[in-house]
């Protein structure tokens, strides 16, 4: 069976962003969210985020320029204060900027989600599809996340097991200045198209969240 992940990164990083991936989630193929915890709109996208039992909210761990070796203090500070926020643990870990893949970093990221029993994503039961991003070499490039580039990706890439498609909707804010910004209004109008919904059907792809995940423990890998 074909299990996918919708899990939009940046939630709470401003109002934009957090509208995006609300209308991606109740309009379109979303499942998942991954919450910046010291960002401006941290506290509305936690309480927007009650009213939506179907959406898994994780924690989207922004390290900035945190000095290295305070790493496994920032971690702990930012799962605490998602708790605050949330009421509850995240379901899942990731990092801004994959700031989790470098090696000096990874060994705190694992600790952590080892101690949890969270995954984290590359290294858990669940394949990182993230080939959805609409920019690279510093160029733009819509058609990336356009809707039969997301319908491609679909039927080559989702293969039997579960299998997490990052992406980044939102809409424009200045409390979030960002290169990635057109592009993710593409992103939005792609995640709620009839035609993706179509697609998922057609290969017999089953939406889920991180939170409906059961396999090896976080770090199994």
């Amino acid at each position: 069976m074909k299990y996918l992940i919708v899990n939009g990164d940046d939630f709470g990083a401003s109002r934009g962003v957090n509208r995006g991936i609300v209308e991606a989630h109740r309009r379109g193929i979303l499942t998942s969210a991954s919450l910046m915890v010291d960002r401006p709109g941290a506290l509305k996208a936690a309480r927007t985020s009650r009213d939506l039992p179907r959406l898994s909210v994780g924690l989207h761990i922004d390290l900035g320029d945190e000095d290295l070796d305070r790493c496994p203090a920032e971690l702990r500070r930012q799962l605490d204060r998602f708790g605050e926020l949330v009421g509850r643990l995240p379901t899942h870990l990731d990092s801004h900027h994959d700031a989790h893949r470098q090696p000096r970093l990874l060994p705190h990221f694992l600790a952590l989600a080892r101690q949890h029993g969270l995954p984290l994503r590359g290294h858990s039961a669940v394949r990182c599809l993230s080939q959805f991003y609409g920019q690279w070499d510093g160029a733009s490039h819509p058609e990336q996340v356009s809707v039969p580039s997301l319908v491609r990706m679909l039927r080559a890439e989702v293969r039997d097991g579960y299998t997490e498609l990052t992406c980044h909707p939102g809409y424009p804010d200045p409390d979030f200045p960002t290169s990635y910004s057109a592009e993710r209004e593409v992103e939005v109008s792609t995640l709620c198209d009839a035609r993706v919904r179509e697609a998922l059907n057609e290969q017999q792809i089953r939406l889920i969240g991180f939170r409906d995940l059961t396999g090896p423990p976080a770090g199994a890998e």
